[in-house]
């Protein structure tokens, strides 16, 4: 498993906990290109370093942790969740058996996804899906939160076959983005409260309708997305961009405006309103920044 941070002048390395996003997130990129420049290596490389992610999941439940020791494979941090740290692991192990046809990635997906529905899901109330924290070697809930970073499950969920699951889920973001009017970072879903006030201008919610509009052609996510848009533009827009929130409970406004609002959360939104042949979606696969990948040899 690679380091977090390495010199490219001097190949000094730093930072050896690391986490299964950041491990596990690399064999889409490599792997294209492996294909594009005929260099096995690098698809080798990047799929060692997610195969060594996932053989250190816990064999009992099947969970990885937050964080990881890089030199020792010693999990460092053992709280399990899909929010940021674990998120595109799980992505990514899908993907892979997407866009390369990765037998052992889809086995892999196949032990995670069984294993997150297992632990992680959570139902409350009259029967509304959430995903929460549990600790990786018990199973056992720690924590009942689920965020902004977390809404990209119900695409993933989709991508995958599990529309029924994916549709529950979204209409459990919507319920989180309808508590200010705009999403948070993060809500203790338990109490319906806020613990992380933030908004960032995240993709991921808006993504999950694409995909769910794209695979249930129900125009109830068009519309869950227009409401998305406009509450976004009510709240953020300025003269001079789309500015972050401090807390979407007071609605303050912070000096910030990340490069995925244009790389991410703008493209899901023209695709969710675009023409449906604007981009053919069975033949291409989006890494986790949102760049559309697709095999030359794929007709």
């Amino acid at each position: 498993m690679p380091y977090r941070y390495v010199n490219l002048r001097t190949g000094k390395v730093r930072d050896k906990v690391s986490n299964p996003a950041e491990t596990g997130t690399l064999l889409i990129e490599f792997g294209m290109l492996a294909k594009l420049t005929g260099k096995q290596v690098y698809y080798d490389k990047a799929k060692r370093a997610l195969v060594e992610t996932y053989r250190r999941r816990d064999k009992a439940t099947g969970l990885v942790g937050t964080w990881i020791d890089v030199e020792n494979g010693q999990w460092t941090d053992r709280d399990s969740h899909i929010g940021g740290g674990i998120d595109s692991y799980y992505e990514y192990l899908y993907k892979c058996w997407r866009l390369f046809g990765d037998a052992d990635c889809k086995a892999m997906w196949d032990d995670g996804i069984a294993a997150v529905n297992r632990h992680l899901g959570d139902e409350v109330r009259k029967g509304e899906l959430w995903y929460g924290h549990a600790d990786m070697t018990t199973g056992k809930r720690t924590a009942t939160e689920y965020g902004a970073l977390d809404a990209f499950m119900p695409a993933l969920l989709a991508l995958g076959g599990d529309v029924g699951r994916a549709k529950r889920l979204q209409d459990s973001g919507l319920k989180m983005w309808r508590l200010h009017g705009i999403e948070p970072e993060q809500i203790d879903y338990a109490k319906m409260q806020v613990t992380s006030g933030g908004y960032a201008l995240r993709p991921e919610i808006i993504e999950s309708a694409y995909y769910l509009y794209r695979y249930t052609g129900d125009a109830k996510y068009r519309a869950m997305g227009r409401e998305f848009f406009e509450d976004f533009v009510r709240h953020c827009r300025t003269a001079d961009g789309y500015a972050a929130l401090k807390d979407v409970r007071t609605g303050e406004k912070k000096d910030s405006m990340e490069s995925f609002l244009f790389a991410e959360t703008f493209k899901y939104y023209y695709l969710l309103f675009a023409p449906k042949d604007t981009l053919d979606f069975d033949k291409v696969t989006f890494n986790t920044e949102a760049h559309p990948l697709r095999l030359p040899m794929a007709k």
